[in-house]
């Protein structure tokens, strides 16, 4: 492999890393969203959105994308690649979050709730004083696996010729005609990402563990 070659996969994995965090930053609010629908049992949204998180999570994430890119222009709405691309790990990650954040409500005392509006505490000043602070804990590890799987199926957009990692690896393994050195290079690339976002997950757990511990 030559230095063109691994600055390929640099920017392979930049674009990979790129577009997981825009899922990751679109995903996790909407997939929270969605569990406080369902958690809520809002009537007709409550259904609706039970549908798409199990629609979503059946979907394998390259139907999605190519759902999206070749359905949407018959539509009228021209996409491109990297939209589509965002759009599609976003669909896809936040159903998976959303089952992530309604365990966590589900598990979450009712007896706290009781208690917050015996003193007067409104639904909005309950869920953000309240909850929020306990249930973002409770699933940050689901959250933070998730992230890991949404970084670990991004391949799947390489399909509408989105040039992650992969992409770029079996366009060099084509090139040079040894495709082992660009795949193992892709992995140590993919390994690197992943526990990045896993040291991440350890220092925030126990900055919480600190300041839980009492003084």
């Amino acid at each position: 492999m030559t230095s063109a070659d691994y600055l390929s996969l640099v920017q392979g994995a930049g674009i990979t890393l790129a577009l997981s965090i825009a899922g990751v930053v679109l995903g996790v609010p909407i997939g929270l969203a969605l569990a406080l629908i369902r958690w809520a049992r809002i009537p007709v949204l409550a259904q609706v959105v039970t549908a798409y998180v199990s629609l979503l999570r059946a979907t394998p994430l390259v139907t999605l994308t190519l759902l999206i890119f070749f359905a949407l222009p018959t539509l009228g709405l021209d996409i491109k690649p990297i939209p589509a691309a965002i759009l599609a790990l976003t669909m896809n990650t936040a159903a998976f979050n959303c089952e992530v954040w309604r365990a966590a409500l589900i598990d979450f005392p009712r007896d706290q709730l009781e208690a917050a509006r015996a003193f007067g505490m409104g639904p909005s000043l309950i869920f953000a004083r309240i909850m929020m602070a306990q249930v973002w804990r409770t699933s940050l590890p689901g959250l933070v696996n998730e992230m890991t799987l949404l970084i670990k199926t991004t391949p799947a957009i390489a399909v509408i010729g989105v040039v992650d990692i992969t992409r770029a690896a079996v366009r060099i393994g084509a090139e040079t005609y040894e495709p082992l050195p660009p795949f193992l290079a892709a992995t140590a690339i993919y390994c690197v990402i992943v526990l990045v976002f896993i040291r991440i997950q350890r220092a925030v757990e126990m900055r919480i563990n600190a300041e839980a511990r009492p003084a």
